[in-house]
């Protein structure tokens, strides 16, 4: 007596309500009281619509609740893009990507040996190619003094050195003492080497060895943890940084001061 389905040709039925964006500046008329305005934000989970005059009114983001162009549709809060992840370098600063290596100033950073080179190189190298500063390693500061008068500094030609174990009454601050020039600064840690100034927990060690004074320190270094060539633990050492938080607070400062002194 009856056919498949009374209601199939029912087009009340079928009506799919379009969900919407409520971009702003998007233009909306709510359905119950035929105020008509623009997107302007939300609060307390209900949309903010401005009429042409000003006047602003909440309305919540019921099912079919606006005219769009005169057809039914409900609103939805659009869902914020999530923002683009900084990449930052080891020293902790912003990336630069695809930033080309800047032609190499005059002016330039010396550290005492190719150790610290290395290690500055890990954390600081790419800031340091973005600001094209090079750094070049020392045999040791006992000629420094002579070394600056050779390099000539200048406002445009500026030095920044690194000192190991640069503490009061060291033979390294006296060395320092003989350097004089508004375009040259001088600063340092307080460890007795370069490796010192990395964190001894990320080799696994609580603290690094006491050496006795007079006895080389590397060398006394290897032997109480039980390596038989510096270059060997070194290489362990190197490998256990990979950002700015491996090492020492003290180190981390005397390079920023010293990028900020040459780039500035």
């Amino acid at each position: 007596m009856y056919g498949d389905d009374v209601l199939k040709n029912d087009r009340r039925r079928r009506t799919v309500i379009p969900e919407v964006d409520a971009e702003p500046e998007l233009v909306v008329e709510d359905v119950d009281s035929g105020f008509c305005g623009a997107v302007v934000g939300f609060e307390s989970g209900a949309v903010v619509l401005e009429d042409r005059f000003g006047k602003r009114r909440n309305f919540p983001l019921a099912p079919a609740a606006f005219f769009l162009e005169g057809r039914p549709v409900t609103l939805r809060r659009p869902v914020a893009a999530p923002a683009p992840r900084r990449r930052l370098t080891a020293s902790g600063s912003v990336a630069v990507p695809g930033q080309p290596a800047r032609v190499a100033r005059a002016s330039r950073i010396w550290v005492e040996g190719i150790h610290d080179a290395a290690l500055v190189e890990r954390i600081w190298g790419d800031d340091l190619r973005v600001e094209g500063v090079v750094v070049e390693p020392l045999d040791g500061i006992d000629a420094l003094p002579e070394a600056v008068r050779d390099f000539a500094p200048g406002p445009g030609r500026r030095l920044g050195v690194l000192v190991d174990h640069l503490v009061p009454g060291s033979k390294e601050s006296r060395i320092v003492a003989g350097v004089g020039s508004a375009d040259v600064l001088v600063t340092g840690h307080p460890y007795v080497d370069v490796w010192q100034a990395v964190k001894p927990a990320r080799l696994g060690i609580p603290a690094w060895p006491v050496i006795p004074p007079g006895q080389p320190w590397k060398e006394g270094v290897c032997a109480a943890l039980g390596v038989a060539e510096p270059a060997d633990l070194w290489r362990r050492i190197l490998a256990t940084v990979d950002s700015y938080r491996d090492v020492e607070t003290p180190l981390v400062n005397a390079m920023e001061r010293l990028i900020d002194f040459v780039t500035s």
